[in-house]
């Protein structure tokens, strides 16, 4: 029964984010520093994602093919390589690593 409490409650947290996300008034939403935090914070949490997935395994660091793969990435950027190059060279880096590993 814990588990429909926790559901229940991440809903109705969800619904009232979402209308409080409503009820600001357009004035403050057009704001310098509002509107530099709206850009910013998908980066922020994209690139936290991203590193919790490729360095992390449960609680504990772990540097595996995931991390190699993103090191690929990175120097294909660095390099100014297209996206799909990028992408490209971090699944083969990963593939490449996982199949000499086991």
């Amino acid at each position: 029964m814990n588990v429909w409490i926790a559901i229940g409650v991440t809903a109705l947290g969800c619904y009232v984010v979402k209308l409080v996300g409503l009820l600001v008034p357009a004035g403050v939403l057009e704001r310098p520093l509002v509107r530099r935090l709206a850009a910013l914070l998908p980066v922020a949490l994209l690139a936290a994602l991203t590193a919790q997935q490729a360095f992390a395994d449960g609680r504990v660091l772990a540097l595996d093919a995931k991390a190699a793969g993103l090191a690929a990435a990175a120097v294909a950027l660095v390099l100014r390589a297209p996206f799909l190059v990028v992408v490209v060279a971090a699944v083969a880096v990963t593939a490449g690593v996982r199949a000499m590993t086991g």
